[in-house]
């Protein structure tokens, strides 16, 4: 139909900007366009006769499928893409990926031991690559959901001024054969031209089960062996600190468990933490709280949740409930209807496993 509408009008020349993929992730490996005259012919062989306008988009059918192409210009306008046609593409500077938190140690409450451990650590990467070799290489966080693993890991990035790559496990089970041995050679590809870097990896249970427990597939042997080829040491990577986290290190394969060099526990806030934890987040409440709310009485109905869960089940509960019902303070029966809807459950079991 464009070929009737546009008079079969070859392109004298085609201008090109690699985008991307439909779909983000940080960690695929994007082409460079190393030759432009074989790319010219690598182009031309796929798209010819593909008619094409200012604005379009052009995606790739072979070496990297999907990943698209967009016509910033075309000579003339709304032309086919012919044997004669001149294709160029503009250098794109693809920044590398890197996440800069801004937390800090003492946005952390408690964990004073998990953090003496990170201080170090924190020590070892700020001096540099050179120093980081005496640096624990892949470190395990543990404990309960919600204790505060996620954060600490932020906050080392952040006093260490180092670049934080963060991925969920799952994230790293490709698609087809070879696609998880890739993305992860190419996330500590990544990580080793960022360092000093820290890699950090989400909910390492999904993926690491003790076979003891499950029939494990395929596709997820071969990340779990790509990791620990990785976390192995066999390509050096100076200056990247590997750390997972776990709620469940009790079921860790061993084989992966005994690749950590250094493993630090995360416990349930105590008493005097959970109410450092309400104060420190009340004084951020849109309204104040009510002078019949006892404190000590919530800190102690608090007992065996999580930081996450007094700030999430809690007081953000609490907080919603006084708003709709358009009062001016959050009151005791706020808390108390929050408190009322809590189930402790403690340590939680893997939200996904792979069998």
């Amino acid at each position: 139909m464009k070929d009737k509408e546009w008079g079969g009008r070859e392109a004298k020349y085609v201008i090109l900007d690699p985008v991307g993929y439909p779909f983000k992730s940080l960690y695929v490996e994007y082409p460079e366009v190393s030759d432009l005259n074989i790319f010219k012919h690598y182009a031309k062989e796929q798209w010819f006769g593909e008619a094409v306008r200012k604005g379009d988009y052009l995606f790739d059918r072979r070496m990297y499928p999907d990943f698209a192409f967009k016509v910033v210009d075309v000579e003339p306008p709304n032309s086919l893409i012919g044997e004669s046609t001149i294709i160029m593409v503009n250098a794109k500077d693809e920044p590398l990926p890197e996440f800069k938190p801004k937390v800090r140690f003492s946005d952390v409450v408690g964990q004073e031991g998990a953090k003496r451990k990170c201080k170090l650590i924190q020590r070892l990467l700020k001096g540099g690559i050179d120093h980081s070799i005496w640096m624990p290489r892949n470190v395990l966080f543990y404990g309960p959901s919600g204790t505060g693993k996620t954060m600490m890991a932020k906050a080392l990035a952040s006093e260490a001024e180092v670049p934080l790559i963060p991925m969920k496990a799952t994230q790293l089970i490709g698609e087809y054969v070879g696609d998880s041995a890739r993305m992860i050679h190419n996330l500590y590809e990544r990580a080793e031209e960022l360092a000093p870097s820290i890699v950090f990896i989400d909910e390492l249970d999904a993926i690491a089960l003790d076979r003891r427990y499950q029939d494990i597939r395929g596709d997820v042997s071969e990340t779990v062996n790509a990791l620990l080829t990785e976390m192995d040491g066999l390509f050096e990577r100076k200056g990247v600190c590997t750390i997972a986290a776990t709620n469940r290190i009790e079921i860790i394969d061993p084989a992966v468990r005994s690749r950590f060099e250094e493993e630090i526990e995360f416990t349930l806030p105590n008493k005097a933490e959970r109410k450092m934890i309400l104060e420190k987040n009340i004084k951020t409440f849109p309204v104040p709280i009510g002078k019949d709310v006892e404190l000590d009485m919530v800190v102690e109905k608090c007992e065996g949740l999580s930081g996450r869960d007094i700030v999430e089940k809690v007081l953000k509960t609490a907080l919603h409930n006084a708003l709709l019902e358009d009062r001016t303070e959050v009151s005791l029966k706020d808390f108390e209807l929050a408190l009322s809807r809590i189930k402790k459950t403690g340590s939680e079991p893997p939200k996904e496993l792979f069998i």
